[in-house]
């Protein structure tokens, strides 16, 4: 199994995209603490996913919250005896128009989004630096490439400074031979996009020229990829899975 033994921790990993990543990574060996700000959700899963024999615990943690993330981190390290890959999912979304966006909406979305994800790093680094394989990945979006077609300009803001806190911290953190690498998936049947119409999600497909949306198992086998020995030599790539909605 190409992660046997590896110690993972996914933020946002409750539901969605998180949730089929955690998955991914168990099936083939992983340990991994499906970390979310909805704990009983993240418990729910991670006893589904231990009854099928997998290795798997639940952590409540919101990222949003600096001190948290310290004790989540810590937690895991300590109760899976080491700590090799982080994979930075944790995220909400919003399309609030230009001058719909207040306050509010924006501090929240950089809170979880970006600045959530720089700590959840922070944190890891220690731990990561004694790791043989170390791994970070984060998840940007379509939107944090080119701005979005449906997403609001504070998500796809918040998004696109992940990509350059990836690019950053895979220059500063090479000498220690940690990876630092983003997906950015285009739009994902997820729940996340319920709160869109059906001619909206059909006006996006029409855009898409492999003419659908992405699967949660399409960005769960690009983390793996990612996360994966075969992606040794591969840092500060943004990874784009959008079923060729952008090129660039």
């Amino acid at each position: 199994m190409t992660h046997s033994g590896k110690k993972v921790i996914i933020t946002g990993a409750a539901q969605g995209i998180g949730l089929g990543m955690a998955e991914k990574l168990a099936a083939e060996g992983a340990m991994v603490a499906i970390t979310d700000i909805n704990g009983e959700k993240a418990k729910e899963e991670a006893a589904r996913l231990s009854n099928a024999g997998l290795k798997v615990m639940s952590y409540q943690v919101d990222c949003a919250n600096v001190r948290e993330i310290g004790e989540m981190v810590n937690h895991v390290y300590n109760e899976f005896g080491g700590l090799d890959i982080l994979i930075n999912n944790a995220g909400i979304l919003d399309s609030a128009p230009i001058m719909e966006i207040n306050e509010e909406i924006w501090d929240r979305m950089m809170a979880i989004n970006l600045k959530g994800s720089f700590f959840c790093c922070q944190a890891a680094i220690p731990f990561l630096k004694m790791s043989p394989y170390p791994r970070i990945v984060n998840i940007s979006s379509l939107a944090g490439r080119m701005g979005g077609y449906e997403a609001g300009l504070a998500y796809a803001a918040s998004k696109g400074a992940i990509l350059s806190l990836t690019r950053g911290m895979a220059r500063q953190l090479a000498p220690f031979g940690i990876t630092v690498n983003a997906i950015c998936p285009g739009t994902c049947e997820t729940e996340m996009i319920k709160q869109w119409t059906d001619d909206k999600i059909s006006g996006l497909k029409d855009k898409i020229p492999l003419g659908r949306l992405a699967s949660i198992s399409d960005i769960a086998g690009a983390a793996a990829f990612l996360t994966g020995d075969d992606a040794a030599y591969i840092t500060g790539i943004s990874l784009d899975v959008n079923g060729g909605i952008f090129m660039g």
